[in-house]
């Protein structure tokens, strides 16, 4: 006869809003899962887990430094480590200081989305340190998970937030059970966890004219489906260079979620223009102030009277709104823009307005009603659409 394996519970400050008490964890022994540093509510520790589980998968596809930003249970953004051009620093408010290649993937990650990523939980597959830990001093998040720490980036990130950041490590060789389970309304349901691996063969299947595709595309086809598995569906991520730049998570539409990725991702290419990059701010304008104000700046058509001269109160020197055709124009320099979507498309609408966003790769599971109408609409704007044949729901 085989006793239970042992367990322990660790206490939590509260669910996932403050009245929700108590909370708590149950944890195997040995546990897999540290608290160094602060104390963790529930959120905290829903997000730090997904987080883990993608940058770690990533790592694992790609063989490089990976990063995610994780926002209440889909990311925020993610990366694998990667070059930093000039434009993209600027763009963030950053120097051109060396960082280590962790840090520089939770740059990219964080770069993706910076409003979204504001209070992130970090997730990055390397030991952290003092390269990104510096970084993150500055940043305004709760909470990190990763393998280990270095001891320099562990006394920084033990004083941030006057020691309320939480600081998680995890075992990087702990595996889950096969079965996983969650209990609502008092009813417990139980499936087999999401293991499926993502790999460049998932993208073999092409079903348009087009069928040129590089490794790199390939690569960040496979960072891009890698998120999806966490991020809360319906979603459609678009992706560049191994980076996300615009994630459309749990809507109930498909050409919804379309949009507010390619809405994303266009402000990520715009952010990057030379108007954009000339704004100069009022003397004192904190980081966040400034990514306000560019946003509002993108968004200078639908902005009312007050919400401009509000705008234009936080700017010293301010070039003219950028005009539909130039940002058509700006877009179109960015090459290799990859549309990954949780299921099928169902309709061509998200096509054409992923073409608006200048994507050429698209990777969707197929197998809906109107596959024919939504291939022939790639092929008109001459994209490489695949048919990858598995669904990545994630609820």
């Amino acid at each position: 006869m085989h006793s239970a394996p042992s367990k322990q519970t660790l206490a939590l400050r509260y669910g996932c809003n403050p009245h929700q008490q108590p909370a708590s964890i149950e944890l195997p022994e040995p546990s897999p899962l540290r608290v160094i540093s602060g104390e963790p509510s529930y959120i905290n520790l829903l997000d730090a887990l997904s987080a883990w589980q993608l940058v770690r998968e990533l790592k694992a596809a790609t063989g490089r430094a990976s990063a995610a930003s994780f926002k209440h249970m889909s990311p925020a953004g993610a990366a694998i480590d990667g070059p930093l051009s000039a434009g993209f620093l600027r763009s963030q408010f950053l120097s051109s200081a060396p960082l280590s290649p962790v840090a520089r993937a939770y740059v990219r990650a964080r770069g993706g989305d910076r409003m979204s990523s504001y209070g992130d939980a970090v997730g990055v597959s390397e030991v952290v340190d003092a390269s990104l830990a510096g970084f993150l001093r500055r940043e305004v998040s709760d909470v990190i998970i990763a393998p280990g720490y270095g001891p320099e980036a562990l006394e920084v990130l033990r004083r941030k937030k006057k020691g309320a950041y939480v600081v998680l490590a995890i075992d990087p060789d702990y595996e889950p059970p096969a079965m996983e389970a969650r209990v609502v309304f008092g009813l417990e349901l139980r499936q087999r966890r999401n293991d499926a691996v993502v790999s460049a063969r998932d993208f073999e299947n092409v079903v348009t004219r087009e069928t040129g595709v590089t490794d790199a595309v390939l690569q960040t086809l496979v960072v891009a489906s890698i998120a999806l598995k966490y991020t809360q569906s319906n979603s459609i991520c678009i992706a560049h260079d191994g980076q996300l730049i615009g994630v459309g998570a749990g809507q109930q539409s498909r050409v919804h979620c379309a949009r507010l990725a390619c809405d994303k991702a266009d402000k990520w290419f715009l952010q990057q223009h030379p108007r954009v990059l000339d704004l100069s701010f009022r003397p004192g304008l904190g980081r966040s102030g400034k990514a306000n104000i560019v946003d509002s700046f993108l968004l200078w058509e639908q902005l009312s009277e007050p919400e401009r001269a509000a705008m234009v109160r936080e700017l010293e020197r301010g070039p003219a709104p950028l005009d539909a055709t130039e940002r058509a124009a700006w877009i179109a320099r960015f090459d290799g823009v990859c549309m990954v979507s949780d299921a099928y498309i169902p309709f061509r609408d998200s096509i054409d307005r992923a073409q608006r966003s200048n994507v050429r790769f698209v990777a969707q599971t197929g197998a809906s009603v109107r596959d024919d109408e939504v291939r022939t609409a790639a092929d008109e704007y001459g994209m490489v659409m695949f048919h990858c044949g598995r669904r990545s729901f994630t609820h």
